[in-house]
């Protein structure tokens, strides 16, 4: 489903009316036409397939030939992103960190970005976030484990309600052996996540 351009536009030219300013004025004039753009932008992933860039897989086997997949975990960190709050419709950004070991299905490394920016340009929560990438990197990859770990700052933490600038929210998602603190820990260390 593609984001109505010309709707939201014209909504919020009556979110302007309603709020009382003039939409006609100098300063709002093109308003309407640049949040439309930017939610075209920011809500671009509604609709689609998370699972998507995950698509173009390699086999890979495991065992002592010099093409064998190491036994232990990928993990791709400092993944910037940035998401709406369904709550407020105001931002939240930070970094992902993901990781996972594989089964017999590896990924090309660019594909992990990917498919954060597909499940955050949606209105979205950090909890639910870390969780669905963890569901579109385990069924699509048929991984050992997976391990998300989000650490990102909300606006409307910082700017409303418990106005806190420097409070950031660190959630986590884990799946198969990585549910295992002990499996998991090694990676949490490499993150500097406290135990």
């Amino acid at each position: 489903m593609a984001v109505d351009r010309d709707r939201v536009a014209a909504l919020v030219r009556q979110l302007l009316e309603a709020i009382g300013e003039d939409p006609e004025r100098p300063g709002l004039r093109l308003t309407p036409d640049r949040v439309a753009d930017a939610y075209v932008d920011f809500f671009g992933g509604v609709g689609e397939d998370p699972a998507a860039p995950l698509a173009h897989t390699i086999s890979v086997s495991r065992g002592p030939a010099p093409d064998t997949l190491p036994s232990g975990a990928v993990m791709l960190r400092d993944i910037r992103f940035r998401s709406m709050c369904e709550h407020h419709l105001l931002p939240f950004r930070g970094h992902a960190h993901v990781a996972y070991l594989p089964g017999e299905q590896v990924v090309g490394l660019g594909a992990l970005p990917k498919v954060i920016d597909v499940l955050a340009a949606r209105p979205q929560v950090q909890e639910r976030l870390g969780e669905q990438v963890a569901d579109a990197i385990d069924g699509a990859l048929d991984t050992r484990g997976v391990l998300v770990v989000i650490d990102a700052v909300h606006e409307c933490v910082t700017m409303r309600g418990g106005r806190q600038p420097d409070a950031s929210t660190v959630t986590v998602a884990a799946r198969g052996a990585f549910t295992d603190p002990v499996q998991r820990a090694e990676l949490f260390a490499l993150l500097g996540v406290p135990r």
